[in-house]
């Protein structure tokens, strides 16, 4: 598992997120300029909240070139500016801003076919059956992840932090794109992408069926800190450092870091 820095570095993005191509009619630097442009979305899609010194650094950028593609990004409401969260002692001087993406930057990412219909059928459940008959619902929905992801996992050894690492990869191949990270109390399990959230975000339940199967996998209790469909830029779980075994019964936490 990769060890987390201060300052995290990028590597560059590979993969073009879906987005406006150049007409023939365009220019040659309007078409460069939208392909740098869907590069800066995959990166902020893959790693959240990032800086402009950081995302110019993985794409080979001059500083005054990537402050034109974010302003221009601001401009069309893809990204929105604010200040970086600094946990424990902090340097002198106002915290660098950090860029995230919008959630209609967000939708064009990814898969939020059919929103308005799966928002409208739990609703219909809730009244049916209540809050009981809706995790049932999510429990469902989340078990052939599950059972896609412990396949991909079979190689992974018993090291909840191996699994953590190794259940990054299967999500990132299932969409979400992400990653896992050490830090000083354990690790860090980071969903850069949530192709559930407006759903999600009346109807928890979806997060806390999606954590259970986190927990079950990497093999001991989680804490899930912060989800997009909550607003957050990141679904984060974090991983105790001293593992147990989950034990039988509901094994989610969920600890708001935003307020």
């Amino acid at each position: 598992m990769k060890k987390a820095a201060g300052v995290p570095g990028l590597r560059p993005a590979t993969v073009p997120v879906a987005g406006p191509l150049a007409s023939a009619g365009q220019s040659a630097s309007a078409g460069a300029d939208l392909s740098t442009r869907d590069r800066v979305t995959q990166l902020l899609l893959e790693h959240g909240a990032t800086t402009a010194a950081q995302l110019g650094s993985a794409l080979g950028l001059s500083p005054a070139a990537i402050r034109r593609h974010l302003d221009a990004m601001l401009a069309e409401g893809d990204v929105i500016a604010r200040e970086q969260v600094v946990r424990g002692h902090r340097g002198r001087g106002r915290p660098a801003k950090v860029f995230v993406l919008t959630d209609a930057a967000r939708l064009r990412c990814g898969t939020h076919h059919y929103d308005n219909m799966a928002t409208a059928a739990l609703r219909w459940i809730a009244r049916s059956g209540g809050s009981e008959a809706v995790e049932a619902f999510a429990a469902e929905q989340v078990s052939a992840l599950e059972a896609r992801c412990r396949a991909a996992m079979e190689d992974a050894g018993e090291d909840p932090l191996a699994r953590a690492e190794a259940l990054a990869g299967a999500l990132t191949a299932e969409g979400y794109a992400a990653n896992a990270s050490t830090i000083a109390s354990g690790g860090q399990l980071c969903q850069h992408h949530c192709p559930v959230a407006h759903v999600a975000a009346e109807f928890p339940q979806l997060c806390e069926a999606e954590t259970e199967v986190i927990s079950r996998l990497v093999g001991t209790h989680v804490q899930r800190l912060a989800t997009i469909a909550h607003g957050d830029g990141v679904c984060t779980t974090h991983i105790p450092a001293q593992p147990g075994r989950a034990q039988s019964g509901r094994t989610v936490t969920t600890v708001r870091t935003d307020r």
